[in-house]
């Protein structure tokens, strides 16, 4: 085994010790308030061919947005959560319109190197303040994975994809979210 390996394999080992431990004080510093109600998400891709996710409690079945992109994609925007922690999570449900299976475009990812590496991801997208002016991007773990849903390629017609992006908090509610080849919107941001 080559000290290059281990060394890697260390430092992906001491990455996964640090999010386990930031997850496990996150979740004991929720202080048994909505965040105790919260799904537990996974950055790998999940596949369901029903309905899509339940909503999640307090929420009306009607999405807060609706984005379209290109090839019958479709992304829901489910929820923008504000939470005590200083970040923002957006959770929604990706599905293929169309009639026949989409290669997911690697657009999605976006264009930084530290984000690319990683594979497929919805790394690009971004939350606009428009009266700050100010563009808020994906966060990243330690290892430059970004904290989204990553992990997927291909969606067959009809199929969903439950998923999710965390953001720094910007200090306003209202936002826009932009992700590339889908339409913007304007989403309110609860919590």
């Amino acid at each position: 085994m080559s000290m290059r390996f281990t060394a890697r394999a260390r430092r992906g080992t001491a990455a996964l010790a640090v999010v386990a431990a930031l997850a496990v004080g996150a979740a004991g510093c929720g202080g048994g308030g909505d965040d105790a109600k919260r799904p537990d998400h996974s950055a790998s891709a999940s596949r369901t061919t029903g309905p899509g996710p339940g909503t999640q409690e307090g929420q009306s079945d009607q999405p807060l947005a609706e984005l379209r992109g290109s090839d019958g994609l479709d992304l829901q925007i489910t929820s923008a959560q504000r939470d005590s922690g200083g970040f923002v999570t957006v959770d929604g449900t990706l599905k293929n319109d169309g009639a026949r299976s989409v290669v997911i475009p690697s657009a999605l990812s976006g264009n930084e190197t530290e984000i690319v590496k990683n594979g497929r991801s919805l790394g690009g997208a971004t939350l606009v303040d428009p009266k700050g002016k100010k563009r808020y991007y994906v966060l990243r773990d330690t290892e430059g994975r970004p904290l989204t849903t990553t992990g997927f390629s291909t969606l067959r017609a009809g199929d969903t994809l439950a998923v999710f992006m965390q953001f720094p908090a910007p200090p306003v509610d209202e936002v826009e979210f932009q992700l590339p080849t889908f339409s913007s919107a304007t989403l309110r941001i609860s919590g």
